[in-house]
């Protein structure tokens, strides 16, 4: 009883998910409600934001929410209002995009959807809690979070993120396949650059289990027209298998990535995350790009003085390019 008492009487975490009839917002919205980001004693307040047509789904959400008599939901609130949903917001992540649709350019999803989170970094600036933490998941998500930094100029950079733990979970398991370990042996994978085909998953730091990724890395076959094109492509092939992005593998990458933020990264151990670049490893200061980081469960931190061979080098410079282009597009739509 005292243990309930506890729970009753702390304060919850508010939490708004937009885009939260899509699947990827329903899948992570039980997980929040169930502990599984923040833990099993602490309690959440969820914020679910999607468009007008949408109403009638989160209705059915909150429904479903409810009757899983999840003893950490404190309270739910649905609305089409971004300001009303990012009101008092502890953390916000940010899903709802325009879709990616099979054959679809990527300038296309940019001019899309740079509009919707140009009006949420105004919203988040106006009405989040003073100790926001924003991951941005829709795409494109490395540009669309700096959109969000560029209109809300109240909110400081390090709480504004990309998404990078997707890409990252899809390369250790590739790695870890080619080890012949689990996917959980695997150390020190790095995502370098854009959410996008111009990624580049980086092995030569890693290790899975006994085996070093650098060790991997000189089948430069298996690394060249296996590993990197799998891994950079991953979206597109479920895309255009499934005729839907990937959802699932979203949602749980977005979990992760949250929880290594509030709890922090292991010990000498990284992760990947789409963080403000301050000029590291030459990439342009300002741009969101994917480094290895760690958390000590309040920031990230780059991790720093990593020696990249040439290829990786060359990699990391054409992902920087297309982040500059897309930064671009959007200047000379007036969005930044």
């Amino acid at each position: 009883m005292d243990m309930i008492a506890a729970l009753e009487r702390r304060r919850p975490i508010t939490v708004t998910v937009t885009g939260a009839a899509g699947q990827i917002g329903y899948s992570v919205l039980f997980r929040i409600a169930g502990g599984q980001i923040f833990g099993d004693d602490q309690p959440v307040s969820v914020r679910l934001l999607d468009v007008p047509s949408k109403i009638r789904n989160l209705e059915g959400v909150v429904m479903e929410l409810e009757d899983c008599g999840y003893p950490l939901l404190r309270d739910t609130f649905m609305t089409v209002d971004p300001v009303a949903a990012f009101d008092g917001a502890n953390t916000a992540l940010l899903v709802g995009a325009h879709p990616r649709l099979v054959g679809m350019e990527r300038g296309d999803l940019i001019a899309a959807n740079s509009r919707i989170f140009a009006s949420h970094g105004r919203a988040l600036n106006e009405s989040a809690a003073d100790d926001i933490r924003i991951i941005v998941v829709g795409n494109p998500a490395n540009t669309n979070a700096l959109v969000v930094g560029h209109h809300a100029p109240d909110i400081p950079k390090s709480r504004i993120t990309s998404l990078a733990r997707l890409d990252h979970n899809r390369a250790a398991f590739q790695l870890a396949r080619r080890a012949g370990v689990l996917s959980n042996s695997v150390r020190r994978m790095t995502i370098w650059g854009n959410h996008s085909a111009t990624q580049f998953p980086d092995v030569f730091h890693a290790s899975a289990g006994a085996v070093s990724g650098a060790e991997l890395a000189e089948d430069t076959k298996w690394l060249t027209q296996h590993f990197i094109p799998t891994v950079s492509s991953r979206g597109t092939s479920v895309l255009e298998v499934r005729g839907h992005s990937s959802q699932a593998s979203a949602a749980r990458a977005t979990v992760e990535q949250l929880r290594d933020w509030y709890f922090g990264t292991a010990e000498g151990d990284w992760t990947s995350a789409g963080v403000w670049s301050h000029g590291e490893y030459g990439v342009p200061e300002g741009l969101v790009f994917s480094y290895p980081v760690t958390s000590d469960g309040d920031n990230w931190t780059v991790v720093e003085d990593l020696e990249l061979n040439e290829f990786s080098r060359d990699h990391i410079a054409v992902t920087i390019q297309e982040l500059i282009d897309e930064r671009d597009q959007v200047s000379a739509m007036g969005l930044i």
